[in-house]
């Protein structure tokens, strides 16, 4: 399995964390999804920002 598999990344505005190992049941978005290949559409489920203002944990 890549490294990237399970990188941990933080929405700057509110702390939310996406961990693939969780997924996001909110956006219909299964376990095992890495952060990169969230859709573009993908929005923080926190706060609602894009994924563009996310970081790397």
């Amino acid at each position: 399995m890549p490294d990237d598999e399970f990188e941990l990344y933080i929405c700057i505005p509110c702390g939310y964390v996406y961990d693939p190992s969780l997924g996001d049941l909110t956006q219909a978005v299964e376990p095992g999804v890495r952060f990169a290949d969230l859709a573009d559409d993908w929005w923080c489920p926190g706060c609602g920002v894009d994924k563009t203002q996310f970081a790397l944990l």
